[in-house]
């Protein structure tokens, strides 16, 4: 399948793995990457930018196709080497960047100097619409049905992608809710040229995280996910566990007069003990509702082609005979 993101990023099939943290690490960008994706490392899973440019290195033994690089700029106590990280992609001989929170615009002329593509994740019209006008090459279009933090405006899919279809002239993929060939096809029947997975790549095989992470994915509902941090602004979709309820008790409690140092033992550093220990009650971490469309954990590989020969069928098997 072609598509002006395959074309712009050099890929068999328009299929991005998002970045996530303590998941996007070389065993899973490159599976993707082998199996005709893209896969992508999260930046600031790496403590330092020299041991980003060691992950690098070690993606690129693991895979000869295109992969990139996530970097999340978020408001944090102690703001990381943004430039580093970037000299680092850079040096590395990195051609993509998936670029989230924050605008990127800072640091354009950087990516642009390291010919570096850029895919901005938007959860609205109008952050889409800047980052096309900064020059960003495409976007991921983020739907409220997505893991993570889902923006504050609560535009589901049906409706965001082909506003955002209305208003672009860059390509941009769908992200929030896909998991297979049915989500491929109705993303792309609604504009958009790909789509952007993250839970899906967390249930497979080579996803570095621990089996109780999959097997709880596996076994959540599309009901399963709690929304935090709504009245901080800093809305964050998680999956329901002994922690999220913790923090949502809290959060009932303190109203609007809730404070991050509230719920910050529930949210700061929980994600190594989950992703690798498999304390899945410790605390919050991201998951989407398309949980509920995930019964299996299979090889990036055998995910991917199976997606593309559902889209086929459906195309080809459902569709075209649909006309008259």
């Amino acid at each position: 399948m072609k598509t002006r993101i395959t074309e712009l990023l050099g890929i068999r099939h328009p299929i991005i793995q998002g970045g996530m943290h303590y998941v996007g690490l070389a065993e899973l960008a490159s599976a993707v990457s082998n199996a005709g994706g893209l896969g992508v490392l999260t930046g600031l899973t790496q403590k330092t930018p020299e041991l980003l440019s060691r992950e690098i290195a070690r993606c690129k033994d693991m895979t000869d196709k295109p992969f990139g690089v996530n970097l999340t700029f978020l408001p944090t106590f102690a703001a990381p080497p943004y430039s580093e990280y970037i000299s680092a992609i850079a040096s590395g001989g990195v051609k993509i960047v998936e670029t989230a929170g924050r605008s990127p615009e800072a640091y354009m002329l950087a990516f642009k100097a390291a010919d570096i593509k850029i895919i901005h994740k938007c959860t609205s019209v109008r952050h889409a619409l800047k980052a096309q006008k900064i020059g960003c090459d495409a976007v991921s279009v983020d739907g409220f049905e997505c893991g993570g933090h889902p923006g504050e405006d609560d535009v589901p899919n049906f409706i965001l992608l082909p506003r955002a279809a209305d208003e672009l002239r860059i390509p941009f993929v769908a992200s929030g809710g896909m998991a297979d060939g049915r989500s491929l096809v109705a993303a792309m029947a609604l504009g958009a040229e790909g789509i952007n997975m993250g839970t899906r790549f967390v249930a497979t095989q080579e996803a570095p995280v621990h089996p109780k992470v999959k097997q709880a994915i596996v076994a959540a509902s599309e009901l399963d996910t709690r929304l935090i941090m709504r009245a901080l602004r800093n809305t964050e979709r998680v999956i329901r566990n002994a922690g999220v309820e913790r923090i949502l008790a809290i959060e009932q409690k303190m109203g609007h007069a809730l404070k991050i140092e509230d719920i910050l033992d529930e949210v700061a550093g929980v994600y190594p003990r989950v992703m690798q220990q498999g304390e899945v009650d410790a605390g919050a971490w991201s998951c989407g509702m398309v949980a509920g469309l995930i019964d299996d954990v299979p090889s990036c590989h055998e995910l991917i082609s199976r997606i593309m020969a559902q889209a086929d069928q459906i195309i080809r098997g459902r569709l075209i005979g649909l006309t008259c």
